[in-house]
């Protein structure tokens, strides 16, 4: 299995450098029917299997790609025919390279696409590094695409300006499975990448416009954390209006963040948000550059 690491980034991603991926496990859930999620580390893979072969939702971490594939082998011996990714961040991206070099055809908005070949400079100013050109999405859409797979639909939806601004919802119909990517996490407080074309305002309509995809049975797969029901992406939406209306009279006062900050907008929240740590501090500086903008 030398292929993949011949096959992987010549650097290793930014983020997950450091981290000893030869501990990594990759643990398999059969979800319903034919479907599949793997975790491993980095954001949540899923799959579907079948006749026709693997479509598969996102690709972790380069390094992870060898045990990725042996996870699949172990349920069905087809080939992955498709990727699609759910936005651009490199714990949901990084195998790409080595799965696009497999064979498998590559598929996202055209935004991450743009995203992955055209990347922000980094903290320090120096430029960012493309992605090689075998990382890139092949096929690439801007509006809803329904695959038709494995006796199911598979519908790409475009989430505009949410986590990212290339962000996709993936709904396996006759499953009746949501994934979100990192647009949703049933663990920490909410990301918005603004960097990236994120935005308070699209990450509230993409949770509507996913807990309105659900039905009473449906099981949503965050980006990361446990598979749930509508009912926790409600009460997602829900703490992010509370947040958000709490921090906006204290930015119409002209409080600096770290007023805000002091003011701990997130404390009753702390406590049922599972890894809170520092997430629910830099959720606050988020929604304090976005409301500040709008000044």
């Amino acid at each position: 299995m030398k292929l993949f690491a011949a096959l992987a980034f010549a650097a290793c991603t930014l983020l997950g450098q450091g981290q000893d991926f030869s501990q990594v496990q990759i643990k398999t859930t059969k979800i319903s029917n034919n479907f599949y999620t793997l975790e491993g580390s980095g954001g949540m893979i899923g799959i579907l299997v079948g006749p026709d072969g693997v479509f598969m939702v996102d690709t972790q971490y380069a390094q992870l790609t060898e045990k990725i594939v042996a996870a699949i082998k172990a349920i069905t011996p087809l080939p992955i025919k498709f990727i699609v990714n759910t936005h651009q961040h490199p714990d949901h991206t990084g195998g790409n390279e080595n799965f696009g070099k497999l064979g498998v055809t590559l598929l996202s908005r055209d935004q991450l696409r743009n995203r992955l070949a055209h990347p922000n400079p980094g903290a320090n100013g120096a430029p960012g590094t493309p992605a090689p050109a075998a990382a890139l999405p092949a096929m690439t859409y801007d509006g809803k695409v329904t695959l038709h797979m494995n006796g199911e639909d598979i519908e790409l939806i475009p989430i505009r300006n949410a986590h990212t601004d290339g962000d996709t919802m993936v709904r396996f119909v006759k499953n009746d499975v949501l994934m979100a990517g990192d647009f949703f996490r049933s663990i920490q407080f909410p990301n918005i990448d603004r960097a990236n074309g994120g935005s308070l305002n699209g990450m509230l309509a993409g949770l509507g416009e996913l807990a309105g995809a659900a039905g009473p049975a449906t099981k949503i797969i965050p980006g990361h954390g446990a598979t749930v029901d509508r009912s926790a992406v409600v009460a997602h939406r829900d703490m992010m209006l509370a947040i958000r209306d709490r921090i906006a009279p204290l930015v119409a006062q002209n409080k600096t963040l770290a007023e805000v900050v002091a003011a701990k907008p997130t404390a009753d929240f702390e406590a049922k948000v599972q890894q809170a740590a520092a997430t629910g501090e830099r959720f606050i500086g988020q929604v304090y550059a976005e409301l500040q903008a709008a000044k």
